[in-house]
């Protein structure tokens, strides 16, 4: 978004524009910031075989995935929901890495049937896929035990996380693999989200590759993601070049040493939608009391958990008086609890009826929200090329009642 003469812009069409032809709240997302950013992570690397799986869960309209598909990304699904999405949008099945947490075998039998890649992190399940299906390829999903991560709600690899399986348990999984004789063809490892430091990751490596060692059959090794974005002007991000650099360099030597070129594998989310995405509200009201002015808009949590959830921070922008006086403002929604946006923002001069935005909005927004309150969901656009695409229509009341049965009372 760049502001022209006193309007703001995306890639050419004016925000103003965008939110009078299809109303607030509204989540608007930048195909070319997405684009820019998968090119940048696969510049990033130089090995020799490398995959980029987009995490569909950061943002899942069928229309982003087939976007990500034609950048020629794979896909990590985390529910067989997700997995359905990704084959409708036309992904291949071995273009899908299957990655649940504490599903039932039902659900592990639904990707078997659908021909994904399988992504085991239980014991139990191990040992029953080795029962059942010994000849589908799997891969394992190691905890390194690494507290990483911008928020503990999404650090998940460290001793107590749910995910995954403690490397003090690989003699056991040895047992399990070669005793049951399942293909292991894939070794995987996540530990969390908005990670900075490179020497994370650098740890990480030396742990996954020792445990690689382990299984002769591999085809390719996942590290996951958790590269952190900009959520303020002056904010950190992770160097993708030079972890890049480094990444490779490590990777290359492991694979002599290994004896044979195995593919890279990263499933990026955040990185790759949070900065093309912006989140338009309308406001509702001004409220004033002893110390507080508050900005009251036409949305709340409903529609964006992530600043209540994770204490997250987004960059609030008074779109329609960009040349006002600034002044101090704590940011408020509409929903019958405590669900501020932002306390003592430095804002534009906010009025009634003035368009405010939410930068940084692409990944984890429109995915989380709901129906509390019995608000409607926004809609979704998506700007490609100059032009703007309805991508989600917005939810009516007759989308609240879709799928309530009612009954008549004899009281």
């Amino acid at each position: 978004m760049e502001l022209i003469n006193n309007k703001y812009y995306i890639d050419g069409i004016g925000v103003e524009e965008l939110c009078q032809e299809f109303d607030t709240p509204l989540y608007v997302y930048d195909s070319s910031k997405m684009i820019e950013q998968y090119n940048k992570i696969v510049n990033a690397f130089d090995v020799k075989k490398l995959k980029i799986n987009y995490a569909a869960k950061a943002l899942t309209n069928i229309s982003v995935l087939k976007l990500f598909r034609k950048l020629k990304s794979g896909l990590d699904a985390v529910s067989i929901q997700e997995v359905k999405l990704a084959l409708e949008a036309g992904f291949e099945p071995t273009d899908i890495l299957f990655t649940p947490n504490s599903v039932s075998i039902k659900e592990i039998e639904r990707a078997v049937q659908f021909g994904v890649r399988i992504n085991i992190d239980n014991i139990e399940i191990l040992e029953y896929f080795g029962h059942t299906h010994n000849n589908v390829p799997i891969c394992i999903r190691i905890n390194p035990h690494i507290m990483a991560g911008g928020n503990s709600n999404i650090s998940v690899g460290h001793i107590d996380s749910k995910f995954g399986i403690s490397i003090h348990q690989i003699p056991l999984v040895k047992r399990i693999v070669e005793t049951l004789k399942i293909n292991v063809n894939g070794i995987h490892m996540h530990t969390g989200s908005d990670i900075l430091d490179i020497d994370v990751f650098m740890q990480a490596a030396d742990i996954l590759f020792n445990t690689a060692m382990s299984f002769p059959e591999l085809e390719y090794i996942d590290f996951g993601s958790g590269f952190k974005v900009k959520y303020k002007p002056d904010d950190y991000e992770t160097d993708i070049y030079s972890f890049g650099n480094e990444m490779s360099n490590k990777f290359n030597q492991f694979c002599n040493e290994y004896g044979k070129d195995l593919t890279l594998m990263f499933e990026p989310g955040k990185f790759l939608v949070s900065e093309s995405g912006y989140f338009f509200v309308k406001v509702n009201t001004t409220k004033q009391t002893t110390s507080t002015v508050f900005v009251c808009i036409d949305s709340g949590f409903n529609h964006l958990i992530r600043p209540m959830f994770y204490n997250a921070y987004h960059e609030i922008i008074n779109v329609t008086n960009p040349e006002g006086r600034p002044k101090i403002y704590t940011v408020v929604g509409y929903i019958c609890e405590t669900d501020t946006f932002g306390w003592n923002r430095k804002l534009n001069e906010v009025r009634t009826g003035d368009i405010v935005a939410f930068k940084n909005a692409g990944a984890y927004g429109f995915v989380m929200a709901s129906n509390y309150n019995s608000r409607y969901r926004p809609a979704e656009v998506l700007v490609h090329r100059g032009k703007a695409h309805l991508i989600r229509k917005r939810e009516s009341f007759q989308d609240i009642l879709n799928n309530q049965i009612e009954i008549e009372f004899d009281i």
